[in-house]
């Protein structure tokens, strides 16, 4: 077993690094013999998906010396979607990927550690835990804080996307500001991820079909013991691959991202997994266009309809088997690829037996799926040359194939305002410009006006298109990422008032219904408007980030850069 840390701190030209290993209390008789592995913690005292995770990064330590290794924590940033829905703080959470994925980078080859702990729970910690995995390719295994309890109000199921709803309930007078108190005070009641399939119970599932974490790390609950246990399985397997040498290269091959996005499009996940993965993989040198993941959702049958799409939550999921359970039904038509290797040191093929589903009301049965294509589809047309993406399992069928008439708007806030005020009426289609990864910045989430179009009663009437993105928590005809975003000029970005565009779902196609001489006209008079910020982070982040379409990244694959 080579072990880098060996040599960052053995050997008297390293002396120095040594003393000050020492004056952490380590010892003397562990320096240079067993591996250093790195426990990226994620907590912080506000996001609830994180502030249990002091106890999930205790256990994965206890894992790591059981194994043999030696746990060394650390921190990286964690940023709530849904704390900052709806205000500029939105601006934020998606360029935080590269922030988290850059923190560990530093951290990791600084200190040459040997492998890493990735205790992650929300949205973009888990991408961006995996890139900087992936791009350093050291033994890396995630472990997440797991998904929260289901609320309850009056008597039903509730959680955070009906609460976002309940906004545009109020504004339309079908709810009280009581009865809204009464459900916000219910419907998270305790810690842990978003309890819907939602983007950060998405990414964590998907983790376990890319092979980078351990069956259950999607859907074990962030209150049952056996989450604890999954934590010490995790700090454990971290040390064995380190030992067996097996690293995310070896795992993150293009056969484990097409099983990801087949687990994906049976489990109808977040649209934001259609950047996240791009991204992860880009890390590799690996493409995965749009079209990979709309050609796997046509071959693919929906099994799940998790909150939003339906009433089951995560731990329905978990009862019914978990992500190994639906890989266990894709896999009875050949449909999971089983030589994938994963960080428990065995491939799919060998993990798979003994995961059965064991409620096929939740998980439905393979030649019973509730639709015979997956949760996603990618459209597109002369809006949306390189694409745009909408989660069809959450469409009403009224909404399949719509026309609607333009309403145009450059900021999201206007945007839920006119929809709140009564201004948006059925056959309108709200249209959201310069949300995109450049123009908004930071492709903000789209939930508040997608949350007011249901909650006002217009879910099966109105339909809203965006180069922003959307919540996992987002129902609805909400059609996004649209690229080239408006920032960067073409024919989205000269929609106006009052034009007509078609949607069609099933034949994935979109367009905007005006003729070519006007459309030459607009876009010889169109000019790129000013950033919306003007200095910090924000300014730079725009300067590199690249399009939705190949995953928002804002650095390219570089062979051989982190070879060790």
């Amino acid at each position: 077993m080579t072990l880098q840390s060996d040599k960052i701190f053995s050997g008297v030209e390293h002396a120095d690094a040594r003393s000050l290993l020492y004056a952490t209390g380590h010892l003397p008789e562990n320096i240079g013999k067993k591996p250093l592995i790195g426990v990226v913690n994620t907590f912080n005292e506000i996001v609830p998906g994180h502030f249990h995770l002091r106890g999930i990064a205790d256990a994965a330590k206890q894992g790591v010396l059981m194994a043999g290794g030696i746990p060394v924590e650390f921190p990286t940033i964690a940023i709530c979607d849904g704390i900052t829905m709806a205000h500029k703080g939105m601006m934020y959470p998606l360029p935080s990927r590269e922030l988290i994925a850059d923190s560990i980078e530093s951290m990791t080859m600084a200190h040459g550690l040997d492998g890493l702990v990735l205790v992650v729970s929300c949205d973009k910690t888990v991408p961006g835990a995996m890139m900087a995995a992936a791009r350093m390719n050291i033994p890396s295994v995630v472990i997440s804080g797991g998904p929260m309890p289901t609320g309850h109000y009056r008597g039903q199921v509730s959680d955070y996307s009906a609460c976002i709803e309940t906004v545009g309930r109020v504004h339309s007078g079908t709810m009280t500001e009581a009865e809204q108190e009464e459900l916000t005070q219910h419907c998270c009641p305790g810690c842990g991820s978003c309890s819907g399939m939602f983007t950060a119970n998405s990414m964590n599932c998907l983790a376990e079909a890319l092979g980078m974490a351990l069956p259950g790390n999607g859907t074990i609950p962030s209150y049952y013991g056996e989450r604890l246990g999954l934590a010490k399985r995790a700090g454990m397997a971290a040390v064995n691959l380190v030992k067996e040498n097996i690293r995310p290269r070896d795992i993150l091959t293009e056969k484990a991202f097409e099983n990801a996005i087949r687990v994906d499009m049976a489990i109808a996940g977040s649209t934001n997994t259609t950047l996240h993965l791009p991204a992860i993989a880009n890390e590799l040198g690996l493409k995965l266009p749009l079209k990979k993941f709309d050609e796997i959702s046509r071959a693919t049958p929906n099994l799940c309809h998790i909150s939003p799409n339906g009433q089951h939550h995560m731990d329905d999921l978990y009862r019914a088997g978990g992500i190994y359970a639906v890989m266990h039904e894709l896999d009875k038509r050949g449909l999971i690829d089983r030589s994938c290797l994963t960080v428990a040191g065995k491939t799919l093929g060998e993990l798979l037996p003994g995961h059965e589903v064991t409620d096929y009301q939740v998980i439905h049965p393979i030649d019973r799926p509730y639709s015979p294509q997956g949760g996603l589809a990618v459209l597109f047309g002369n809006l949306a040359p390189m694409g745009c993406v909408v989660k069809a399992a959450a469409v009403s069928e009224k909404m399949m194939k719509h026309t609607g008439t333009a309403r145009v708007f450059s900021y999201m806030e206007d945007a839920t305002q006119a929809i709140l005020s009564g201004k948006i009426v059925p056959g309108d289609m709200v249209v959201i410009k310069y949300e995109g990864p450049k123009g908004g910045p930071g492709m903000r989430e789209m939930l508040s006006p997608t949350a007011a179009i249901v909650g006002a009663g217009l879910g099966e009437t109105v339909s809203l298109l965006t180069d922003g993105r959307f919540s996992g928590a987002t129902r609805g005809a909400a059609i996004g990422h649209v690229s080239p975003e408006a920032m960067e000029g073409g024919v989205f970005a000269v929609i106006e008032d009052g034009d007509r565009i078609t949607v069609d779902i099933p034949n994935r196609s979109i367009s905007l219904n005006v003729d070519e001489e006007t459309l030459s006209k607009r876009l010889a008079a169109w000019k790129q408007p000013p950033l919306k910020v003007k200095a910090g982070y924000l300014v730079k982040y725009c300067k590199t980030v690249s399009s939705a379409a190949t995953g928002a990244v804002t650095t390219e694959y570089a062979e051989g850069a982190f070879d060790r």
